[in-house]
């Protein structure tokens, strides 16, 4: 069975960051694994608290993983202070897996956020020249490149900056635009777009966490970057169309909507 290893925070919501990768994984036919960095207290209305776990319990988290199970990708989520964006670099480096997915989370869908001002330059430095792709959505990446960005030529500016920054892919997702979600991935040479329909609902937390975890887990099991990105684009897309309505402000995505539906069929 192909494995997948979640780096990330945990929501208590259970509708992003551990809790939403492994859902992910498991909807592919992926065996989870997980490395929590941190502890957060929230719903889908807001961030109560942060507690982030301590560095040496986090290195030894990715150790005992790597020492004992294949790990066929990596996904790697919120990382919130320098020195755990430092530990999880080194230690990945140590063992050097096929395959990283880097999303880089810096603000919940509530606002609250995630990854501390000064930890920035240290995961631009030392951790998205070890991932194979990074996806971060338009905000994060005018952060990550210093540079605004409001159509689809922008889009492709920011990418060749993320290449001079030493990224060797990226998947900019386009969702924050007024236009269709259409997401561009750039390998380094070409840029392709992935095509996107708006869904209009309010149920949209961890989809960017979702779409990470989806990108791993289609390279685990063999799929080339870019159909990678390609099933993965499609496989949120039915999430959020039958997304979950619940609990009173942004609900989560249907990780496992096809699967249920599947099972439905057969059941008839």
């Amino acid at each position: 069975m192909k494995t997948a290893l979640t780096i990330a925070g945990s929501d208590s919501g259970g509708g992003a960051g551990i809790q939403a990768d492994l859902k992910t994984f498991a909807a592919h036919g992926v065996y989870g694994m997980s490395v929590i960095t941190a502890i957060t207290a929230q719903n889908t209305v807001e961030v109560r608290s942060v507690q982030n776990i301590d560095e040496q319990i986090i290195q030894d988290q990715i150790e005992a993983v790597f020492d004992d199970l294949k790990v066929d990708a990596v996904k790697i989520g919120m990382l919130s202070s320098p020195s755990i964006v430092t530990t999880v670099a080194e230690t990945l480096a140590k063992y050097q897996p096929n395959h990283i997915v880097l999303d880089p989370v810096m603000v919940s869908k509530g606002g609250h956020r995630l990854l501390a001002e000064d930890a920035i330059s240290a995961l631009k430095e030392e951790l998205m020249p070890l991932a194979n792709i990074i996806t971060p959505n338009i905000p994060e990446a005018e952060i990550l490149t210093e540079q605004k960005i409001l159509n689809e030529l922008d889009m492709k500016s920011a990418c060749i900056s993320f290449k001079k920054l030493g990224v060797k892919s990226v998947l900019l997702k386009g969702g924050h635009l007024s236009t269709d979600p259409n997401d561009l991935f750039y390998d380094g040479e070409n840029f392709y777009w992935v095509k996107g329909k708006r869904v209009h609902t309010k149920n949209t937390h961890g989809t960017g966490c979702t779409l990470s975890s989806a990108i791993a887990a289609n390279l685990a099991k063999g799929n080339t970057l870019l159909t990678s990105v390609q099933l993965a684009k499609a496989y949120i897309e039915v999430a959020i169309e039958h997304s979950l309505n619940l609990g009173n402000g942004h609900g989560p995505t249907n990780h496992f909507y096809e699967l249920y539906k599947q099972a439905h069929l057969m059941n008839q």
